[in-house]
């Protein structure tokens, strides 16, 4: 009997400390010289590339300001990329590996929306926290308690560019044009006409197009027979430079209006002039003259050889430097209650604005609308704050 009680008390001792284990995660195996290792998800391939690069380069460039000035508790920071090729499959390959074999602490990432929801199941389920630099689907936060966001949620977006319209340009009629596989796509074309119709507008034509096509001119002219004062397109850069040089063949001068998905140097590259105009919403203005948002601007182009950082890049580098000081403020410096430590983030000032989490873990903050001009480039137009 004596034998039996001394196994079960093994027992239950042997797997009381596998569970403290799983509980620590990679504390149990840190020393105060180790690195804390920071995982990140990205698109550095495939047709959003140029999202996942500026993103990572944002990340970079916050990680080394962190590890330049002592690093968290004395640990560096080291970063572990994978590229999931802007694809599901390869984003759930990835996340899974970086948390079960890599043992990060934290994961950045990913950027679009439909990748973000399906790596976050995994990190909920591992308990390892998860902050999106710029996924806005609203589904994204409910997914659990250990994801977060940086940037603003698709709701916001679209709500205020569909007041941008009707109040500040007067527009009368909208037709949309959007991307048929896109949840994003859709759900901002939801918001924006529900937005538009309650303001007095009217929304004369949904037309549809899929991710990856060139030719627009049958969507285009069943617009130009109904005349709106502006087209919504809200979908990828690529395809709104397309959008935007066929509209001008076409004759239609009805100016095009877009969301974040149009923030990356490839708009101005492959739309040039024919964007001339138009309107986006962004969330990174480099017009602003305040000593942080500066800073970013310099350090970014001393780094990446004089180019100068998107609206993804600031995101990436937010999400990072919140991630640090998160860091810092749990208890020990590292893990333990990393996750509190993000959800009572405050008035955190980034070169996206001010940030702070509400009880959803989505971060409230303010958007920028931009107005392109002179061959396609973007001149800030207006400041939406929330509320």
């Amino acid at each position: 009997m004596k034998c039996l009680k001394a196994f079960v008390y093994f027992v239950f001792l042997f797997f009381g400390v596998q569970a403290c284990k799983k509980q620590l995660h990679l504390d149990t195996n840190l020393s105060s010289q180790a690195s804390i290792k920071i995982g990140e998800v990205g698109s550095m391939t495939g047709s959003e590339a140029t999202f996942g690069i500026s993103t990572h380069q944002g990340i970079l460039l916050a990680l080394d300001e962190i590890n330049h000035t002592g690093g968290i508790g004395g640990r560096k920071l080291e970063l572990i990329t994978l590229d999931d090729q802007g694809k599901s499959s390869e984003a759930v390959l990835a996340i899974t590996k970086l948390i079960s074999q890599d043992k990060v602490h934290a994961i950045l990432g990913e950027v679009a929306s439909s990748l973000s929801l399906a790596m976050a199941p995994i990190a909920q389920q591992h308990q390892v926290p998860m902050i999106s630099p710029s996924s806005i689907n609203s589904r994204l936060t409910a997914q659990g308690d250990y994801i977060f966001r940086v940037c603003f949620m698709d709701f916001f977006q679209s709500k205020i560019m569909a007041n941008f319209a009707r109040y500040t340009l007067d527009a009368q009629s909208v037709a949309i044009l959007r991307d048929i596989k896109s949840d994003y796509s859709g759900d901002s074309a939801k918001i924006f006409s529900d937005f538009f119709s309650r303001a007095g507008g009217k929304i004369v034509l949904h037309q549809t197009y899929s991710a990856g096509d060139i030719d627009f001119k049958s969507q285009l002219t069943a617009i130009r027979a109904l005349n709106p004062d502006l087209i919504f397109v809200p979908g990828y850069y690529t395809e709104a430079a397309l959008i935007a040089r066929q509209r001008r063949e076409l004759g239609i001068k009805a100016p095009l209006l877009g969301g974040d998905g149009w923030d990356s140097p490839k708009l101005k590259e492959i739309g040039g002039s024919d964007l001339d105009g138009s309107y986006f919403v962004g969330h990174f203005s480099a017009d602003d003259p305040s000593e942080l948002v500066q800073k970013f601007i310099s350090g970014y182009k001393s780094k990446f050889g004089g180019i100068s950082p998107d609206g993804l890049a600031a995101l990436g580098y937010d999400a990072a430097l919140l991630l640090g000081d998160a860091l810092r403020r749990s208890k020990p410096p590292g893990f333990l209650d990393l996750r509190e430590a993000i959800t009572h983030t405050r008035e955190f000032r980034g070169a996206t604005g001010k940030i702070t989490f509400g009880a959803d873990r989505n971060a409230v903050k303010s958007a920028f609308i931009f107005r392109l001009t002179n061959g396609g480039n973007s001149k800030l137009a207006v400041r939406m704050d929330p509320g």
